[in-house]
């Protein structure tokens, strides 16, 4: 279940209850006259299914309550109500399969921003890659990779193309170019530092790694691998259920990657530069170009699939 919170002039008010009254999915309806300050009016709260919160959405756009006041949703973890469960029931589709596409967006649109945050996650995570390609650490690497954070401007680029918010899309390329950039220079100094010291050579990366060497070996499970994990990406974005997404992380080899192409700049070993850049480039293409064909399918696919009868529903999914 979700709650729904819309802020609206007092002219529409009586137009936002009837939209919600008449609606599948909503198991109930309050309304706080006048108590709006800004901006100034009503507060009408409902309880609906996640499955009926996008329709619900577009038909307050569409009487432009997005522009007039406000619209919030809030997910609500247990709602012990009869009139919840029916109103569960009578929503098309299952609410996990549901996709309420305005989250979604800005989802994306908060993980694209450069900030700091990004810029502090991925150089550790680059350093700690780094340090794995070193130790031949297969631990390490897959530590780096949950570090990264850069599954979510590559998830930026696929929705702003889907839904034209080429906004997004430049966001997300300038915080993956200047992200990385950033990253990699971090790493290539600290390796010239660890050369200079005596704690690296070139022997680190000319040695025989059998648990890291495929770092910087691109070939086609490299795309196979990030196409089918951009795909999880995606769905674990998009669904109520986001557990999938850590397994996205520890799947593709993008920060292990620039970790390696870092320590290759600081060693100067051209070979393991390029293979290393090649891998970068093709697990990203492959991340975005699953994103894109997954969200166009899911957006082709929306109210086509056919709900579980309620005889055949687990009683424990009742309780959300």
């Amino acid at each position: 279940m979700l709650h729904l919170r819309v802020t609206t002039p007092a002219e529409t008010t009586d137009r936002v209850v009837a939209l919600l009254e008449e609606r599948a999915g909503v198991a109930s309806i309050a309304v706080l006259r006048g108590a709006s300050v800004r901006p100034v009016g009503d507060v009408v709260l409902a309880e609906l299914a996640r499955e009926s919160a996008e329709d619900m959405i577009e038909a307050l756009r569409e009487l432009r309550v997005d522009q007039t006041g406000t619209i919030a949703l809030e997910s609500v973890e247990t709602s012990v109500s009869a009139a919840a469960e029916r109103a569960e029931e009578e929503a098309p589709g299952e609410g996990a399969d549901a996709v309420i596409w305005e989250q979604v967006v800005r989802r994306t649109h908060e993980d694209s921003v450069l900030s700091k945050t990004f810029v502090w996650f991925l150089t550790l995570a680059a350093v700690l890659a780094a340090i794995a390609i070193v130790l031949d650490s297969a631990v390490l690497v897959v530590g780096a990779m949950v570090v990264g954070p850069e599954f979510g401007p590559l998830a930026g680029i696929a929705v702003g193309l889907v839904h034209r918010r080429f906004g997004i899309v430049r966001q997300s390329l300038v915080t993956l170019a200047a992200g990385f950039a950033i990253a990699i220079v971090v790493t290539t100094l600290l390796g010239l530092l660890a050369a200079w010291a005596g704690w690296i050579d070139t022997a680190v990366l000319t040695a025989e790694r059998p648990l890291t060497g495929f770092i910087w070996r691109p070939d086609r499970w490299s795309f196979v691998v990030a196409f089918i994990a951009g795909i999880a990406g995606i769905l674990s974005l998009t669904s109520a259920k986001s557990g999938a997404l850590v397994g996205v992380f520890i799947s593709v080899t993008t920060v292990p990657a620039a970790g390696n192409l870092g320590l290759a700049l600081a060693l100067g070993d051209a070979d393991e530069l390029g293979g290393a850049a090649a891998q970068l480039g093709v697990n990203m293409a492959a991340i975005v170009l699953a994103g894109i064909v997954t969200l166009l399918l899911l957006k082709a696919s929306a109210g086509r699939l056919p709900r579980l009868s309620a005889g055949r529903r687990p009683a424990a999914s009742r309780l959300r």
